[in-house]
């Protein structure tokens, strides 16, 4: 059975097994701390019995008036931990935090275009893809950047679906018009 728990300062120094992963994004301590003190009740982890932690999330509200949102800045689950339900338990407690007390439009997150894996899994989740950010991951070489999907799921303030569109994948923006 594995438990939900806010995130301490002090888990820092227990997520190394869940971070080692290729496709997780590692910051530096005091980008985690920044989000801790900001958004505490967006940030927190699974444990299974023995106190490990399994996956955790990351997030954030943001926004103005009808852009007003939730953030996924990062989800993580350990690979001996994949595929029982981890992520979408995470998901969803960000989603129930998004709503209330922050009563957020809709959810969002940025993910690599090539990543099929999770694309697929957040679109079971109920997401869709909102736009390409062309270029928005910088490239291993310094010089090929790879685009990001901007996907978005409207949560109960969001009644007319305002947040979403069609055919997404193909709507194309610069990063830096992501956050005008």
């Amino acid at each position: 059975m594995t438990s939900l728990k806010p995130f301490h300062a002090t888990d820092l120094f227990r997520v190394n097994a869940v971070n080692l992963d290729v496709l997780t994004e590692n910051y530096n301590i005091s980008f985690y701390l920044s989000y801790l003190a900001q958004w505490p009740s967006l940030f927190f982890s699974t444990e299974n019995p023995q106190g490990e932690i399994t996956g955790y999330m990351m997030g954030k509200a943001e926004g103005r008036g009808k852009e007003w949102h939730g953030h996924v800045t990062c989800l993580s689950v350990a690979a001996d931990y994949r595929r029982i339900g981890l992520a979408r338990t995470l998901v969803d407690n960000l989603e129930r935090q998004s709503e209330d007390p922050y009563d957020a439009y809709f959810l969002d997150l940025f993910v690599r275009a090539s990543n099929a894996l999770a694309i697929g899994m957040y679109k079971k989740f109920g997401y869709s893809v909102y736009r390409r950010v062309v270029g928005y991951y910088s490239g291993d070489d310094g010089k090929d950047n790879e685009d990001a999907f901007d996907m978005r799921k409207p949560l109960k303030r969001d009644k007319n679906r305002e947040s979403v569109r069609e055919d997404g994948e193909n709507f194309r923006v610069r990063p830096e018009d992501v956050y005008l």
